[in-house]
């Protein structure tokens, strides 16, 4: 899939395929698309594992050099080790902080992470299954942004179709959020079950006291 394609599935799911006479232009629907696609990176990232050299007797650790980061999944150090050693951390703009026991030696750390998808010309790194979830979406940003720019002129569709494009742009994209927050769920509940939480889990039946 690329972004051409992807562009096509989209139009299919507008009814514009009309090519001398298209309501949306490529720039248009290349815009929605790449806002879809971010959407679908905040629920399902790209993931990533980075290796990055710590700094000897200090537990910060600089991850400035990961870009397009959606969200920070766990951190292994000392790197290699099996069982692996995952280590509590805390996240402040760029800088990680390892809270664990053992204070880095300038040893290396992997960094999994995840990143957002790309789709352009050439390649996508959209798994092939949510393809459609991104076209959906897509249309669904295309309908509404026509159906807002439709009010009050004048159109061969009858008073009605800036109403019909917005309600129909609001159903596709109450069904793409719907998704994404389904999907997003089952991703934390996989990642929980793969990596320590960065803190300890609150007791919800344990009273520590003032």
């Amino acid at each position: 899939m690329n972004l051409s394609q992807m562009r096509t599935i989209v139009r299919r799911e507008l009814h514009d395929e009309d090519s001398e006479n298209y309501r949306w232009s490529n720039d248009e629907l290349d815009r929605h698309i790449a806002r879809a696609v971010n959407r679908l990176s905040e629920a399902i990232p790209q993931q990533q594992k980075a290796t990055i050299a710590t700094t000897a007797d200090s537990r910060e650790v600089d991850i400035s050099a990961i870009t397009d980061r959606v969200m920070l999944q766990a951190v292994e150090y000392p790197a290699g080790r099996f069982p692996r050693a995952y280590q509590r951390f805390c996240l402040w703009g760029d800088c990680v902080t390892l809270l664990g026991d053992e204070v880095p030696d300038g040893g290396n750390a992997f960094i999994y992470y995840g990143k957002l998808h790309t789709l352009d010309a050439e390649t996508s790194t959209v798994p092939a299954i949510y393809e459609d979830l991104v076209a959906t979406g897509a249309a669904g940003y295309a309908a509404i942004e026509w159906a807002a720019f439709a009010v009050n002129r004048v159109n061969v569709g009858g008073d009605k179709t800036p109403a019909d494009f917005l309600k129909w742009g609001q159903n596709r994209l109450e069904y793409f959020r719907q998704e994404l927050k389904r999907l997003g769920r089952r991703q934390r509940a996989r990642i929980n079950q793969l990596y320590r939480p960065a803190y300890p889990a609150v007791s919800k039946t344990t009273d520590y006291g003032p």
